[in-house]
């Protein structure tokens, strides 16, 4: 029973279990040599707290508002390709999970079932992520079904002109459907400031753009009128030997000057992962490969489980630091310091049998 488990680390145990070696190492893996993926892990564990105390903590919501929907945590879940392969009901299992939990679900164009079906699946607010596979006119044509199942935002995905060599994919032979059967992939290299107004005009949906990785682009992304700058960088998945994204959050927030919100993704996997994204200038947060893991663990009901946990967490750990709700984190409550021990996708569970699962 997902309720059994009493940490996100024995969900990973659980869908470690259950995954094919395939479909693991898709999910978290990443490209070439994964420094992206553990930059995002060290970013992470070189920010320490700076707690207050003697603070009335007795009451802490940790609840907020994401473009006029109520969010019990500011934890959204990412939009994740070829879902189907993890969980046969794909992204409609997802959207149950943010449904019931209290919170929003990214649909990706590259996951089964059709966006139409997903957004049958529950009445909650969802976000259509978007992938470039044709030209203007497919484009348009996807984006009046998106509006009329329903969408509540449109996001439009730019970090991802090339697929990233990802080795442990390679190794297997192995490639996620959504590869496989796509075509027009080279479209998506195509994109540009100048389309990125079209798509956003044509949508006529609040508007994120994810893939911002430098205070220079949040710069542009704010002056072409986007409502909502996403940093991320896939999750280290498609260029090797970028920045953490909490290394890039600071400058971009500040260049963003509230004109926009600010969500972040990459490696987010502890309460206190999403309290320090806060601090330093986040709206909210993303969870991807802890989504996954979680489907693979026991499917939307883990997932809100997974959610449970994160909550817990960050209850606890503004509780500590002398805050009782999200708006009064800031950048006083965490100092920079030293990661202790190594840093991989799997180092925030010390209990974790071998340290990393392989």
């Amino acid at each position: 029973m997902a309720a059994d488990y009493v940490c996100n680390q024995e969900i990973i145990e659980a869908a470690y279990r259950n995954l094919s070696r395939n479909v693991w190492d898709y999910l978290t893996g990443a490209a070439e040599s994964e420094t992206t993926l553990r930059r995002n892990r060290v970013a992470l564990d070189s920010l320490a707290f700076m707690p207050r105390i003697l603070r009335d903590v007795i009451h802490v919501d940790p609840s907020t508002t994401f473009l006029g929907h109520k969010l019990r945590i500011p934890v959204m879940l990412a939009p994740i390709g070829s879902m189907q392969t993890i969980i046969p009901d794909g992204a409609a299992a997802p959207a149950r999970a943010a449904h019931q939990f209290g919170t929003i679900n990214w649909v990706s164009s590259v996951s089964e079932p059709a966006l139409e079906e997903t957004a049958r699946s529950t009445p909650a607010p969802k976000v259509f992520q978007l992938y470039v596979r044709g030209d203007m006119k497919w484009i348009e044509a996807l984006l009046d079904r998106v509006k009329a199942a329903g969408y509540a935002a449109l996001c439009l995905t730019v970090d991802a002109a090339y697929y990233g060599i990802r080795e442990r994919q390679l190794m297997n032979r192995w490639l996620p459907p959504s590869v496989r059967a796509e075509t027009n992939r080279h479209l998506q290299a195509g994109l540009t400031w100048e389309s990125m107004a079209h798509i956003k005009r044509y949508a006529g949906l609040p508007f994120i753009l994810k893939g911002v990785a430098t205070a220079a682009d949040a710069r542009l992304a704010v002056e072409h009128g986007v409502d909502v700058v996403y940093i991320s960088n896939h999750g280290g998945r498609e260029l090797d030997h970028g920045r953490g994204t909490m290394h890039m959050l600071p400058e971009i927030a500040t260049a963003v000057g509230g004109r926009a919100r600010v969500v972040v993704d990459g490696g987010m996997l502890r309460g206190t992962d999403v309290i320090k994204a806060l601090c330093l200038g986040a709206d909210a947060v993303c969870i991807g490969r802890l989504q996954g893991w979680a489907l693979a663990a026991g499917g939307d009901a883990a997932v809100v489980r997974a959610l449970e946990i994160l909550e817990k967490e960050m209850i606890n750990a503004m509780g500590l630091i002398g805050v009782t709700r999200i708006a009064e984190l800031g950048p006083d409550y965490v100092c920079q310091t030293e990661p202790v021990g190594a840093c991989h996708e799997m180092s925030t569970f010390t209990h974790m049998p071998g340290g990393r699962l392989a």
